[in-house]
């Protein structure tokens, strides 16, 4: 049965011209086209007539069956090749440390082997290796091509793992760049301060502020974010931002200094 359907669909095919790997939006195009060409005419031709009945009963057919959600199978069918699974996407959480210089990921994965009706016969494990290059970003894909259940009737899908960004507690990334706040008084905002950062890779950072800290005031130290995927002996910057702390109360003779101090 599935032969004989086969053929029907190839035969149906050919009359709207159209190639295995039509979608229907294009079966539409195609049919209204045709259409045009071999609309009955008035002295009803007998040729014309046949032929546009064909192309009708070919455009109803085709545009049942190849619908965007059985697309991929019924073209595997036509061919007479196996069924193909839809991937099997995983998210694969990291650390920053580990996105900053790379690692190796084992993961062990457990295949299901099928017989012909579709029952698990046995379970085979595998273990995928993940090599992480330095610097690559939340939403990287990678793919291990048919990886998934094996069986006679189908081709095993691929695994797919997107990589995830674990909260880390002390920077958050932004592209190449990494940011890290902190909060400081106002005193130190107008006078000036230093900043010690721990780095991912163990180093630490006094990063002297001599300007004046607004609200809006980021400190860039260049070269000190997240490796460039590309290139990872280039690196992002390092964005420090900060969070002003006012005090709740200011003794009067202290305003008066402070009002003298910022008119001068």
């Amino acid at each position: 049965m599935i032969y004989i359907f086969s053929s029907l669909l190839g035969r149906h095919m050919i009359i709207m011209e159209i190639t295995k790997n039509v979608n229907n939006e294009e079966i539409k195009r195609v049919y209204h086209r045709l259409a045009l060409m071999f609309l009955p005419q008035k002295e009803q031709d007998l040729g014309v007539l046949e032929k546009f009945a064909e192309l009708v009963e070919a455009y109803d057919i085709l545009n049942d069956y190849f619908s965007i959600e059985k697309e991929d199978n019924l073209t595997t069918e036509f061919d007479g090749k196996k069924k193909r699974d839809p991937p099997i996407v995983r998210d694969l959480y990291l650390s920053l440390e580990e996105l900053f210089y790379g690692c190796t990921k084992k993961i062990r994965i457990s295949r299901r082997v099928l017989n012909e009706d579709g029952v698990t016969t046995c379970y085979r494990n595998r273990i995928l290796v993940v090599d992480i290059q330095p610097g690559w970003k939340e939403g990287t894909r990678i793919t291990f091509p048919e990886e998934g259940d094996q069986g006679p009737n189908n081709i095993p899908a691929d695994i797919v793992f997107i990589v995830k960004e674990k909260p880390h507690p002390r920077f958050r990334r932004a592209q190449n760049d990494l940011v890290y706040k902190t909060h400081i008084d106002l005193g130190k905002g107008l006078t000036g301060f230093s900043v010690e950062i721990e780095t991912l890779d163990s180093r630490l950072l006094n990063i002297p502020i001599n300007d004046i800290v607004h609200p809006n005031y980021a400190k860039i130290v260049t070269g000190e974010g997240m490796p460039l995927s590309k290139d990872p002996a280039q690196k992002g910057n390092l964005i420090i931002r900060f969070e002003i702390l006012f005090p709740h109360r200011i003794l009067a003779e202290k305003k008066q200094l402070i009002k003298q101090a910022l008119l001068l």
